[in-house]
């Protein structure tokens, strides 16, 4: 089994090429738009979320992978709401390391996700209505998306690819005899 920081950094960059081919290649088939800064693409936050089980200087090395795909295909609004899956998935990251359940990390930073895209279109557009639909849109895109990330970290488990490191379960919580 390779060491902990090359298993890390070679996971970081499968994620982050993940996260900058979703919006490429799902561009106009499994993508929403409504509007001009409202897009929602089917697992788009997949990524960043994997990444935080792998800690938070992955998660944002992954967000950021994912605002550079955005950038490349619906440029800088856009863009900039993708930027929001730096934060939400960092301070994930450390929730997951402090033992949350992974359901509860995923809840947790959902604010922070929807309210952070809200102002990201509240201030390009101008208007408070533009910003609060796209909040509630990404609150609903961050649920679905947050669930077919726990079912993908249970698939990966069920194969026997761990996301966590040494001594912690793939569910980011540590095994039996093992510290926190």
């Amino acid at each position: 089994m390779p060491s902990q920081p090359a298993r890390q950094v070679v996971l970081g960059g499968l994620l982050t090429a993940l996260a900058l081919m979703i919006p490429i290649f799902f561009r106009g088939t499994l993508q929403v738009m409504i509007g001009p800064h409202f897009s929602a693409t089917l697992a788009s936050h997949v990524p960043s979320m994997l990444a935080m089980w792998l800690g938070p200087t992955t998660a944002v090395m992954v967000g950021l992978g994912a605002t550079a795909g955005f950038f490349l295909t619906l440029g800088p609004v856009v863009a900039a709401r993708a930027f929001t899956h730096v934060p939400f998935a960092a301070v994930g990251a450390l929730l997951l390391r402090r033992g949350w359940a992974p359901w509860a990390a995923l809840l947790a930073v959902l604010p922070i996700h929807a309210v952070g895209e809200a102002l990201v279109v509240w201030a390009a557009s101008g208007t408070p209505w533009q910003g609060w639909v796209t909040g509630v849109g990404t609150a609903v895109h961050h649920l679905m998306d947050g669930a077919l990330t726990l079912a993908v970290v249970q698939l990966l488990a069920r194969a026997g690819i761990r996301l966590a490191g040494p001594g912690r379960a793939a569910s980011g919580l540590p095994t039996a005899g093992q510290g926190r």
